[in-house]
């Protein structure tokens, strides 16, 4: 039982969102940090767009899924993608002459911007734990 309650979807998306986070959070503190470091690259975390796809699947903008409507039907075959949060480096911009591409800007509102997706998901989480605990001590006086 608690083993069902602890792998439903929501408790894993949720769980998953905010390891995502932490990682984001500490790859942010690490650009910050490297800010003056000559030919420094940033690095930040993709996740959000690869969980899109393991729900939705590979075309986001599609969210029709495949029905069976007869048993003659060969079974749809959906390839099981788990979305792990990966870092990944920016080699797109330059934004000094030492080829470091940090704007400490962007990377202080993408820090803030990360904290408020952190605290969502750990009030969407607490909100999810609190639920299955009344389901479970509601019978009880």
């Amino acid at each position: 039982m608690l083993e069902q309650i602890l792998n439903s979807p929501n408790f894993n998306y949720l769980a998953r969102g905010m390891t995502a986070a932490t990682m984001r959070q500490e790859v942010i503190s690490h650009n910050i940090a490297n800010v003056n470091t000559p030919n420094y690259r940033k690095t930040a975390v993709e996740f959000e767009e690869l969980l899109a796809k393991e729900i939705y699947g590979e075309d986001t903008g599609n969210k029709l899924q495949m029905v069976r409507t007869n048993d003659a039907h060969l079974p749809a075959v959906n390839k099981p993608v788990h979305a792990v949060p990966t870092m990944v480096e920016d080699n797109t911009t330059i934004m000094r002459e030492d080829n470091n591409n940090v704007d400490i800007d962007i990377e202080m509102a993408t820090l803030l911007k990360n904290q408020m997706y952190y605290n969502a998901l750990a009030t969407q989480l607490r909100g999810h734990v609190n639920k299955v605990r009344t389901a479970i001590t509601s019978g009880q006086s």
